[in-house]
């Protein structure tokens, strides 16, 4: 399986909370957030991981760099990486997508947090969801806790129908910005890219609008990191206490 991992923003309202490092060296229980992706990947049978930083970010290029060439924890990593400054997500990911040609993969963005036991069943289950014709298997989640949630509409059988910026088709879920995806579905971001489109949420709404299947898979809850209280937020919610509220 392969994995990639956009690691390219700049965390700027961290920063001006007063968290000095840039996000993806920010630690959650004391564990990096790009550490943190790169070992679970790993634990889910990662054949490749590939990574997009910004040019600004020395210190996570120098990070990343000492990763690949001794590894993480005694474990040797099968990283690549690209450094390179983007406009928006959606550029991240096209400048990703030159290792992504051949299989399935699962995108997401250095700064997700999810339960490590809940991300292998959506491993398996992703997995599944390939081989029966899914093109897309998104995670998502019912607990909204984001300054702009993208909603999601899903059908009794959990296919996606829509993704929207407002809760305008009594959706259930919103995306959890976890996405497997079938190497087919670069041909729509191509398309994408051609119309001078940004922001994942509009490569999804295109998934759609070319008809491929895409399924949605829930995760009890999804956390982003874009706050500082957001770094205290997600040690509750993995270990456990206060459920992250």
């Amino acid at each position: 399986m392969k994995y990639a991992i956009i690691a390219a923003g700049n965390g700027s309202r961290l920063a001006k909370e007063g968290v000095t490092a840039p996000k993806p060296l920010v630690k959650v229980n004391g564990e990096r957030l790009i550490d943190r992706l790169v070992r679970v990947f790993c634990n889910n049978n990662a054949t490749e991981i590939a990574v997009i930083c910004n040019e600004e970010m020395t210190d996570v290029q120098a990070h990343l760099a000492h990763i690949q060439q001794h590894g993480l924890a005694g474990k040797d990593v099968p990283l690549r990486f690209v450094v390179k400054s983007t406009p928006s997500s959606m550029h991240s990911f096209a400048e990703l997508s030159q290792w992504l040609t051949d299989e399935p993969f699962v995108l997401t963005t250095v700064d997700t947090i999810f339960r490590e036991d809940e991300f292998k069943a959506y491993i398996d289950a992703f997995t599944q969801a390939t081989a029966n014709g899914v093109q897309a298997y998104m995670g998502v989640t019912a607990y909204i806790d984001d300054e702009k949630p993208l909603y999601v509409g899903t059908d009794e059988q959990r296919n996606i129908t829509g993704f929207y910026d407002q809760n305008e088709a009594d959706c259930t879920y919103i995306s959890g910005g976890i996405y497997g995806l079938h190497p087919q579905t670069l041909r729509t971001l191509d398309d994408c890219m051609q119309r001078g489109e940004s922001r994942m949420r509009n490569f999804q709404r295109a998934l759609i609008a070319d008809g491929r299947k895409a399924v949605a898979h829930p995760f009890t809850k999804v956390l982003d990191i874009d706050h500082a209280s957001d770094i205290e937020k997600a040690e509750q919610f993995l270990n456990g206490t206060v459920c992250g509220r």
